[in-house]
């Protein structure tokens, strides 16, 4: 490894901007104008931003995590300048020298480093006191009111899907009214994932053709997701592990990584794709991963977006990480938290994948373990974008040109459809996305570097 550690490309770096806006002007703060006091060493990169004030931006990304620290007011993470920086440095123009940190970003680097010392249990110093474990007691008395605050709500909920199937699909009111007034008593019984489903129940009603027999679907998937619920203590372990998460019941990840029944996986795990998205309230980080040696897909969410709470985690698509990963339980288990690291991320290859047929086989087996299931992550190789025959969309075929698959709507009208047909130029291309029953949703795309879409 050079003095500077491996040094991402451009497109690593591009990645991991949170929107559009934030590529563009990261661009133009990757020139050595603005900079001073810029450095490197084999796990950061600082350096000192002019901006409108009369002091600098300080500016310091520890690549190993990757983690951004800036004393801008900027509440998206990673800013502009930890953008411009890292480009300044990835275009390996000299600009960014190597050497010591400034005290500002060594004090920074190292107050990291002792954190994740203590988390892996490593002596560092005095370490902060463990936290007090909860009564035994409380905590199961605290759970079992929960339990039955849910029933109650799912058994609310059902009363309320009897009579809308009663009343007639077609007589469902449009608007969200009635249907948030339903969310909030879910909300009320302590099941946000029963709130969710029923606030999609609402965008279903007059949302274009055929949309009761959509909104019949929705139904019978809450109320399987009701009856399962409700009928919990008779269910398989890993299916009863999929209900409760499914209606708001959470995992702890510290547990995941240090309790009892902690099980972990090690291997080289390649970034597939980093997905950020802004409800207006929160910032929510989605990670796809995949295991070199196991083969296993892995999905891992972070949220934040307040200054109080930035979304640390960054892995920028292509880069390959040496870790731990634990699966929360479920019968098709996918999200995962991240445990001990082994190495740095490095970059990594290409992705194996197969053919369209291979990734609807994928998602059917998935959806038969999870039938609530909306997608399944999967690479595709040799897959070309083309038009659909109808000339409303588009869709991937086959090398072979005999099996196509359509594209999520959701992708239609972005600019990345548009990247993606770009940079295919009619040619079969390898393309990371999910696939489920809108179509396949393109996520990255190897070229052969991975561009994010």
């Amino acid at each position: 490894m050079n003095p500077q550690g491996e040094r991402w490309t451009t497109d690593q770096v591009l990645a991991l901007a949170p929107d559009e806006a934030s590529r563009k002007a990261g661009g133009k703060l990757a020139a050595p104008g603005p900079w001073s006091e810029t450095g490197a060493d084999e796990g950061a990169v600082w350096g000192q931003c002019k901006g409108s004030g009369k002091k600098p931006y300080q500016t310091v990304v520890d690549i190993k995590g990757p983690a951004f620290k800036c004393s801008c007011p900027s509440r998206k993470f990673p800013c502009k300048h930890a953008l411009g920086l890292l480009l300044l440095w990835a275009g390996d123009g000299g600009e960014v020298a190597a050497g010591e940190p400034s005290a500002w970003a060594g004090e920074w680097l190292a107050g990291r480093r002792e954190r994740a010392e203590r988390q892996a249990g490593a002596p560092s110093g005095a370490a902060a006191p463990p936290r007090a474990p909860a009564d035994p007691e409380t905590a199961k008395r605290r759970a079992e009111r929960r339990m039955q605050r849910i029933g109650a709500g799912a058994t609310e909920l059902e009363q309320r899907l009897e009579d809308l199937l009663q009343s007639g699909l077609a007589s469902a009111e449009s608007g969200t009214g009635s249907w948030d007034e339903t969310a909030a008593r879910m909300v009320d019984a302590q099941a946000p994932g029963l709130a969710s489903r029923v606030r999609e129940l609402s965008s279903v009603v007059a949302s274009g053709p055929d949309w009761p027999a959509r909104l019949l679907e929705e139904c019978a998937l809450l109320h399987l997701l009701d009856q399962g619920f409700l009928g919990i203590e008779r269910l398989p372990g890993p299916l009863a592990a999929t209900v409760r998460s499914r209606v708001g019941l959470t995992t702890e990840a510290a547990d995941l990584l240090t309790g009892p029944d902690a099980a972990t996986v090690r291997d080289r795990w390649l970034v597939l794709a980093q997905q950020d998205s802004d409800d207006g309230k929160l910032l929510t980080r989605r990670i796809f991963l995949r295991g070199e040696r196991t083969g296993r897909m892995a999905l891992h969410l972070s949220f934040g977006g307040s200054p109080g709470r930035p979304l640390d985690l960054a892995l920028p698509p292509g880069l390959v990480l040496d870790a731990d990963l634990a699966y929360y339980p479920g019968a098709r288990p996918l999200r995962a938290t991240l445990g001990e690291r082994h190495a740095p991320a490095a970059p990594g290859p290409v992705p194996p994948g197969g053919g369209i047929d291979a990734a609807l086989a994928a998602y059917g087996d998935a959806l038969r373990d999870d039938p609530w299931l909306d997608s399944w992550p999967v690479v595709l190789t040799d897959v070309t974008p083309i038009p659909s025959h109808d000339g409303q969309g588009w869709q991937l075929a086959d090398a072979d040109g005999e099996s196509a698959l359509p594209l999520d709507p959701r992708s239609l009208g972005r600019t990345s459809l548009w990247q993606l047909a770009a940079i295919s130029g009619g040619a079969p291309v390898t393309v990371f996305g999910e696939c489920g029953h809108r179509g396949f949703l393109p996520l990255t795309v190897w070229d052969p570097a991975p561009v994010s879409l």
